[in-house]
């Protein structure tokens, strides 16, 4: 086992605690920074997919995400877009750029 794998508990360790913390990222990406959109598991959920293939590689916590997702609004997922729009129908505003 190498040192990497040691310190985090494994490879598979490692994997599971970017698979947690995948969702928070991607979240922050699709929809802009405001808090209440962090903890949205519709957004997180069906988005997480669109961002990894749309945007690979930005920074999930910086500007360009969002402009990422923005400008691939047409490419996104039926799925995120739904969720989207559950989104704005209970929280009407919060989603920037829209």
């Amino acid at each position: 086992m190498n040192s990497d794998s040691a310190r985090f508990g494994g490879p598979s360790k490692g994997l599971s605690t970017v698979l947690k913390i995948a969702p928070f990222a991607i979240l922050l990406a699709a929809t802009s920074p405001a808090l209440a959109q962090r903890d949205d598991p519709g957004l997180q959920l069906n988005c997480a997919n669109d961002f990894f293939r749309l945007c690979a590689g930005v920074d999930p916590n910086s500007g360009e995400a969002d402009k990422c997702m923005n400008r691939n609004r047409a490419r996104l997922s039926a799925e995120c877009k739904a969720a989207i729009g559950d989104f704005d129908k209970r929280e009407p505003g919060k989603i920037k750029g829209r």
